[in-house]
């Protein structure tokens, strides 16, 4: 028995997927409403989630291997304490359940978030250190803090393995962590940052998980990344999939300096959420290259083309769009 947290995300619904096209039991945690995914029906449902260590203890019952792919990624102020508690203390839930267990392999799933970036050094592995002295956002901290609870499993005999993605691309719902660029771009907006971004399929990523946790690679952590575009090339490649036009503005650092700010007070005021934070502007801007010749080298995986992702995606939204002019904003 496979178990999955985070199903209805976009790795983990692709993995579950997976796991049963190859013929895996497989049972997931869900949240109010079971979500609706191919080989779906195949799956043993269990509403809860991570912050459960009682129920996490019943899920585990009979299970040889934990794919743990729930977390919540955002940069908003409002959200600090629930990355803490989601990505945090329910990582170590679930680390905790696994020891007491016991015969099992955990696949935890971070993010290149958690990786540390030395000044003036712009290509990064899974060696570069976490300075803690250094100005990270609520999530990078709460990503790095959740991956030494899957140490400290480690360090206690648990069999894991960290997978650390850059940005994932599939189509996936709209309005939902990374896919949020298509939509920016088949809503043809106007404004692109400068910067760029490391980016990865999610076919990869979970091609990367299964070849790793069905493995007898434990205690070690792998960059999931296909390569780096420019948001401008990102946003060129997506809009001409898509037939529409490309965000053509140029935004400055020093004007999404002084947007962040205005964003802060207008949600402070009305009580809403920022549509860019200092997190994001300054994120946007960085250019920092994750290097993933670790995975290649153990496993063997060769990344799809980051072209070929943007256009399978892009057609594949599409056909789920159909019939849209388009997504809710």
């Amino acid at each position: 028995m496979i178990f999955v947290t985070g199903g209805s995300g976009l790795i983990g619904s692709f993995l579950i997927e997976g796991l049963v096209q190859q013929g895996h039991c497989v049972r997931a945690l869900y949240r109010e409403q079971v979500p609706v995914l191919p080989g779906g029906d195949q799956v043993e449902w269990l509403e809860g989630d991570v912050l459960d260590p009682v129920l996490l203890r019943k899920a585990l019952q009979e299970v040889r291997y934990v794919f743990h792919c729930a977390g919540l990624v955002s940069y908003a102020p409002q959200d600090e304490a629930l990355l803490k508690q989601i990505n945090i203390e329910g990582t170590a839930n679930i680390v905790d359940a696994c020891i007491e267990a016991g015969d099992i392999k955990l696949c935890h799933v971070s993010s290149i978030a958690a990786i540390g970036r030395s000044k003036g050094e712009n290509l990064l592995t899974e060696k570069n250190k976490w300075d803690a002295a250094e100005d990270h956002s609520a999530y990078a901290s709460s990503k790095y803090w959740g991956e030494l609870e899957v140490w400290r499993g480690v360090a206690e005999g648990l069999s894991a393995v960290i997978v650390n993605p850059s940005v994932v691309l599939g189509p996936a719902d709209w309005s939902r962590s990374s896919t949020q660029l298509f939509k920016y771009v088949f809503n043809e907006n106007s404004f692109y940052t400068v910067g760029s971004a490391n980016f990865v399929d999610v076919r990869d990523v979970v091609e990367a998980m299964l070849r790793l946790t069905f493995s007898d690679i434990s205690g070690e952590r792998f960059i999931l990344n296909a390569g780096q575009l420019s948001y401008k090339e990102f946003f060129e490649e997506a809009a001409a999939c898509f037939g529409k036009k490309a965000p053509a503005v140029k935004v400055p650092p020093v004007i999404a300096e002084v947007v962040w700010r205005l964003e802060h007070m207008r949600a402070w005021f009305t009580g809403g959420r920022p549509l860019i934070t200092k997190d994001t502007a300054r994120v946007a801007g960085k250019s920092h290259l994750f290097q993933s010749d670790k995975v290649q080298e153990a496993i063997g995986l060769q990344f799809r083309a980051l072209s070929d992702t943007i256009s399978w995606s892009c057609r594949q939204l599409q056909e789920a769009n159909k019939g849209a002019s388009k997504p809710a904003v």
